[in-house]
């Protein structure tokens, strides 16, 4: 059906952005404690606001508010699935309760703890990209067994009024992109502020503070 292969292509257009993002996040936090002999408490709480901010932005995209939902409703056999996902997300969330935990303790600074941050936020990024994957390769297939007809144009009339929410929200505002690099030589004040795009959990949440910088 062609509805349902719009719709699964667009989700697939959303976690591909998603994705992108944890890997820049990933890739730019590692490049920065590499640099670290000591962390700060203001880094510690950075970092846990970042891997909070992605974790939270999950719950907005299309898949966890309508796909997900639909499916529930097909069928009854779909729990296994869905715990291990919910699985998946609750050791993300642990990887968040670590960072927290020591910036809330404010535990001496070692290299020790650059390293468990380090481990912390690969923990954080591999439950989220597992999950990614694993919603692309056996949720969709189980949502193309189980939703049918009509429940396709009531998803497709779902996804257009969110998109339509979503626009009207920005209007006025600017747009919140990926995580990106900032560019060489970018003062970290003018670098792009990492996000999730076009979700309104991004647009919501305060700034946070600036990058990680080297202390002596």
């Amino acid at each position: 059906m062609l509805t349902a292969t719009y719709i699964l292509v667009s989700l697939s257009v959303e976690q591909a952005s998603i994705r992108m993002s944890l890997l820049a996040f990933q890739k730019y936090m590692q490049m920065q404690l590499r640099q670290q002999s000591r962390l700060s408490l203001a880094q510690l709480q950075y970092t846990g606001d970042w891997l909070n901010r992605l974790y939270q932005g999950g719950y907005w995209r299309k898949v966890e508010m309508y796909l997900i939902p639909a499916i529930r409703q097909a069928t009854p056999h779909a729990d296994g699935l869905l715990n291990e996902l919910n699985g998946l997300n609750h050791a993300a969330l642990e990887s968040i309760n670590v960072v927290q935990q020591r910036a809330g303790a404010a535990l001496d600074s070692s290299e020790q703890q650059a390293e468990q941050l380090c481990a912390a936020i690969d923990t954080f990024c591999a439950a989220l990209l597992q999950r990614l994957e694993k919603e692309e390769r056996e949720l969709f297939a189980l949502a193309r067994k189980v939703i049918v007809g009509e429940a396709w144009f009531a998803i497709a009339y779902q996804f257009l009024a969110h998109d339509a929410r979503a626009h009207e929200a920005r209007r006025g505002k600017a747009q919140v992109l990926p995580f990106v690099l900032p560019a060489s030589g970018t003062p970290a004040d003018a670098a792009e502020t990492p996000g999730i795009a076009g979700t309104a959990a991004a647009d919501a949440l305060p700034a946070v503070p600036q990058p990680l910088r080297a202390q002596a």
